[in-house]
């Protein structure tokens, strides 16, 4: 007996289900179940990752929603029947786009405690959908369990004719509930009435009979009146084909129809295409790649007066590689948007992750990092051999970022620009802290057991952690009981919240693209999170808000009025003595990156005398160099107290500026391009699947690492033994282009502490107004810089503070 489940809710039904979906799908296939259905609460917010797992693991994905119908129009907000609810299957392409539409505007036109649509919306974007009648709040039922059979009759048939009576059927259930025990007969009577077939299925909210009390609290957690606890019971759960057998056999063909209509839904989804938007040129350009190239040798003339043969051919490189990647539009739609900042006097990074090793970024004014001085790869931020969308992240003053991204919708359309959800999950902590309120259990107790997990750490990690935990819950039912459920529901989504720094920009009307959903506050963000936004090959970036920039920007303004010095931060020198004296000493307080006890430890032991050494040390402090001794190394070598040794004397010219230790992966990259004639992209491919442990292409790019060396009269041995350190320095290397971008705000922050000491404090304190102990810190840092601070009796919630000497 087979059966396909075509009523589903997963984590994103959020605080409705707890099923989270590579658990549901590793159950379909434990049950041999040719299919399964995704039906969430008026959301695809997990579709996609949906169709991809379960196409990954040979299970037919069928994208569906249970939406939420109003019961008139849905601009209709008095209605004593708030909505309906309706399973809605897409057969095709054209029913997903007609489904992100409809969970779209129930959001943005139908919102009324739920996501809601109507009968209206329902006609206009009907092509492609299978609908089943519903659970016990569907139209029908609800009629049904009135009495009132000529409604019910006259709904079904209202749905045939919006659907086709071919995608129409009557939904059973049987959760052992008396009401679906009455409708069971009514509901079949129905069905030969207006010749609709009929289809068995579960409403599964949880994935096996054992997690119904977990699930119990979670639907419970934020409920203040334990006479309004809710429960779905212990059937909603994902029964296996014998179970729905024994429970509708007498009704085979409602069993046999979810094989019917999961061979009904043939939808396949293009994933391979782009869709990157259209940038408007200005009227005398015809061709994006061509302006892109004029600009970019604009811009390139200006960063460099001189310009030498490496030079030019690294940028004919690089511009022929974004041509023939197609990706002239992007750059030329990131460099509009930042100089549209920098126009306005917005204040913007000087670089983000690997995008500052291009050269064409930094002649378009995207970065601010010279990638040739810096010895930065191109091939580490956009590799031929593998296309994928580049990745350009911006950092923007925090004050003002706003005003970049109303530009971008404003420029490109506010249907055509939205920013990105994100889910906030359950962590450790919290998630002991819910279930303690929905089990009434007192908020004291809670706090005491919550306080015994590790901050950022796993429950399973504070059990093992903690011996008082583990006796707590040996000891103590209740406590017992607490962590047990807390587990099962640790790291589900529990709200949907604005991405910190996600925006995606489409071609056409978004919601061709990703479902819109409407959050508490009244901002509007995409059903998808960040992975499913880029797998559907939108474009995404992040405007991210640093607060480090306004701090900088205040502090030189400030410099400004009160000095009349026209301070520059890329003209500071990056050689100033006082700025590396007051680094040597880890008097880093409100320096960027560098606040830690760890890393000022570290900064002590360093003693950095050079720029190199702040890029060095932001690479260094990770777990991986700090476990495995290569930053202790690092700091031995540069005090000449541990000798300089190279794992080949070819790779000196690329180690020797880190006395020997390939700390970047860019060094990695030349590595294997010097010793097995790698380019580098096949340098980078390698680099990525070390990174990504896939062990099928790492021996295939192994064979042709050894090979390469053998070819390049390296003995087999020391190739095996290059290729071993390789992987070794691949897992522990880091983006160099980052790490520089991030040294020079840290290197700029650290210069105007140590030469405007009161100016920057001063602006650092006003950042940091309303955070009690950042405050503190930093009213202790100027007391011990002999600064003052007034007034005298400052506290966290005042807003501007006037430090003097």
């Amino acid at each position: 007996m087979s059966f396909v489940h075509l009523h589903v809710h997963s984590e994103y039904s959020l605080l409705d289900a707890t099923c989270r979906l590579n658990q549901l799908i590793e159950r379909a296939l434990e049950y041999k179940m040719p299919a399964l259905a995704l039906t969430d609460h008026g959301v695809l917010s997990g579709a996609i990752e949906f169709y991809l797992r379960a196409r990954e693991c040979g299970i037919k994905p069928i994208i569906g929603c249970e939406l939420y119908i109003a019961p008139q129009s849905r601009f209709e907000k008095r209605q004593s029947e708030k909505y309906y609810h309706l399973t809605v299957l897409a057969r095709n392409e054209m029913g997903y786009r007609n489904l992100m539409k409809l969970t779209s505007l129930g959001y943005l036109e139908g919102f009324y405690y739920r996501p809601r649509v109507d009968k209206e919306l329902l006609r206009q974007h009907s092509e492609g959908l299978l609908v089943l009648s519903g659970c016990l709040k569907g139209e029908i039922p609800t009629l049904l369990l009135r009495g009132d059979a000529n409604a019910a009759e006259q709904a079904a048939r209202e749905f045939q004719a919006l659907f086709g009576k071919e995608n129409f059927f009557i939904e059973l259930q049987d959760h052992g509930l008396e009401e679906q025990r009455r409708l069971r007969a009514p509901l079949m009577d129905l069905a030969k009435q207006i010749s609709a077939p009929v289809t068995a299925s579960n409403d599964v909210h949880f994935l096996a009979r054992v997690d119904h009390e977990a699930h119990e609290v979670f639907i419970n957690i934020g409920s203040t009146k334990s006479t309004e606890r809710r429960s779905y019971g212990q059937e909603c759960y994902l029964k296996s084909p014998e179970e729905m057998a024994r429970i509708f056999h007498d009704v085979p063909e409602a069993l046999e129809n979810t094989l019917r209509i999961a061979e009904l839904c043939q939808l396949e989804l293009d994933l391979s295409q782009r869709h990157l938007p259209y940038f408007e040129l200005p009227p005398s350009e015809a061709n994006a790649d061509r302006y892109l190239e004029k600009l970019a040798w604009q811009g390139v003339r200006h960063r460099y007066p001189k310009l030498s043969p490496e030079i030019e051919e690294r940028l004919h490189h690089e511009i022929e590689i974004i041509e023939q990647m197609g990706f002239a539009s992007y750059f030329l739609i990131v460099q509009d948007f930042v100089q549209f900042a920098k126009s306005r006097g917005i204040p913007v990074g000087p670089g983000r992750g690997s995008a500052a090793g291009s050269l064409v970024c930094y002649a378009l004014g995207i970065t601010d990092v010279d990638p040739l001085k810096y010895g930065l790869i191109f091939e580490r931020f956009l590799n031929p051999d593998r296309i994928e969308l580049p990745d350009i992240d911006i950092d923007f003053c925090v004050r003002r970022r706003d005003e970049v991204i109303q530009y971008v919708q404003e420029k490109y359309g506010s249907d055509h620009v939205a920013q990105i959800v994100t889910f906030d999950t359950m962590a450790a902590r919290s998630a002991v802290r819910d279930v303690a309120r929905a089990l009434q259990i007192a908020y004291t107790e809670a706090d005491k057991i919550a306080k015994l997990i590790p901050f950022g750490a796993s429950l399973e990690q504070a059990l093992s952690a903690s011996r008082e935990l583990r006796e707590q819950c040996e000891r103590e039912e209740k406590t017992r009981r607490l962590i047990q459920v807390a587990e099962k529901l640790e790291g589900i989504a529990r709200n949907p919240a604005t991405h910190a720094a996600g925006v995606v920009i489409a071609p056409t009307e978004i919601t061709r693209h990703t479902p819109l959903m409407r959050l508490s506050d009244g901002s509007i963000v995409t059903q998808y999170d960040m992975i499913s936004v880029g797998a559907i090959g939108m474009l995404k970036m992040d405007f991210l808000g640093l607060r480090n920039l306004t701090v900088l920007e205040d502090t030189l303004k400030a410099v400004r009025e009160s000095t009349g010095q026209p301070l520059d931060l890329h003209s500071i020198p990056l050689e100033d003595p006082t700025t590396y004296s007051m680094l040597q000493q880890g008097r880093t307080a409100g320096v960027f990156q560098l606040e830690g006890g760890g890393i000022r430890e570290m900064l002590k032991r360093l003693e950095p005398t050079e720029f190199k050494d702040l890029i060095a040390l932001l690479a260094l402090y990770r777990p991986g160099p700090l476990e495995s001794g290569m930053a202790n190394d690092y700091i031995e070598r540069k005090h000449h107290r541990q000798q300089i040794s190279y794992p080949h004397p070819k790779l000196q010219g690329i180690l020797e500026d880190t006395y020997g230790l390939p700390i970047y992966q860019d060094q990695v990259l030349m590595m294997a391009r010097v010793m097995a004639g790698f380019s580098l992209a096949e340098a980078d491919t390698l680099r990525k699947a070390i990174g990504k442990k896939n062990k099928a292409l790492m021996e295939k790019m192994r064979q042709k690492f050894i090979e390469g060396c053998v070819k390049n009269q390296i003995p087999l041995k020391k190739a095996e033994a290059l290729f071993a350190d390789i992987g070794k320095f691949a897992r522990y290397g880091f983006v160099k282009a980052h790490s520089t971008a991030y040294a020079l705000i840290s290197y700029w922050t650290a210069y105007l502490k140590a030469n405007h000491p009161t100016f920057y404090l001063a602006s650092l304190l006003t950042s940091v107004a309303g955070n009690a102990a950042k405050v503190r810190e930093y009213i202790n840092e100027c007391r011990e810089l002999g600064i003052q601070v007034l007034p005298p009796d400052i506290n966290e919630s005042q807003s501007d503070f006037t430090p003097i000497k």
